[in-house]
């Protein structure tokens, strides 16, 4: 009897020690420790005028956590392209006035010198997020496909508390969940203006005006 029992124990064991996006096949793209796998497109430091003007990162770990101190206008973009997936994305503001960030998807590479083409809120998409859990949802609050799709309604909470956040694309269709409600539902293809967008790229977080900081940030891939 004890052998069967012995077995058993230790599969549980194994089973319970793997990550559960292991287990239900997504990738994690934020190993926790480093920026591996990212790419910082745009600057890269700015100047801490509360520290000397000393130079810093824009984007840096610390504690488990991806921050990006907001003082420049960039992304850091994971260096993979996708084409169907959900992005998952767990996020807070640090409560200052202007909080502003922002995940991109189906995305190309940033470049500064063609700033309005290639950012992902003209190429593809940016999920826009703010501190503005009491405002009404357009085309430019939280969790719109920023100035094209407003959410039907907001599911976010208010700088800083944590959100989370997935993002479903597949093919033409886009779904934005906060916090475990559907917030936003947009099949591109049946909008004239939008339907040429691509269907395939990068995803990246965005550094806009003040500080945010990312967690637990991984990816599902539905093409097989």
């Amino acid at each position: 009897m004890s052998r069967p029992l012995l077995a058993i124990a230790i599969v549980f064991v194994v089973s319970c020690s793997l990550p559960a996006a292991e287990k239900d096949g997504w990738i994690e793209l934020f190993n926790g420790k480093n920026l591996d796998g990212w790419v910082i497109d745009g600057p890269t430091e700015f100047k801490d005028k509360a520290d000397g003007n000393k130079m810093k990162p824009l984007w840096a770990v610390n504690d488990g956590l991806i921050r990006t101190s907001g003082n420049g206008f960039g992304f850091l973009r994971y260096d993979k392209e996708f084409k169907d997936f959900v992005f998952h994305v767990e996020y807070r503001l640090i409560k200052e006035k202007g909080a502003n960030s922002g995940l991109g998807i189906r995305t190309q590479v940033f470049d500064p010198k063609k700033s309005t083409a290639t950012r992902p809120s003209f190429f593809s998409y940016e999920v826009q997020l703010l501190d503005d859990a009491d405002a009404k949802p357009t085309a430019h609050t939280t969790g719109s496909l920023y100035r094209y799709v407003a959410p039907t309604k907001a599911a976010h909470k208010p700088a800083p508390e944590w959100n989370t956040i997935e993002i479903e694309c597949k093919g033409p269709s886009i779904r934005i969940n906060f916090n475990g409600t559907d917030s936003l539902e947009f099949d591109q293809s049946k909008d004239e203006k939008l339907k040429s967008k691509p269907l395939s790229g990068y995803v990246c977080l965005q550094s806009h005006s003040k500080q945010a900081e990312f967690r637990n940030v991984r990816l599902k891939v539905l093409d097989k």
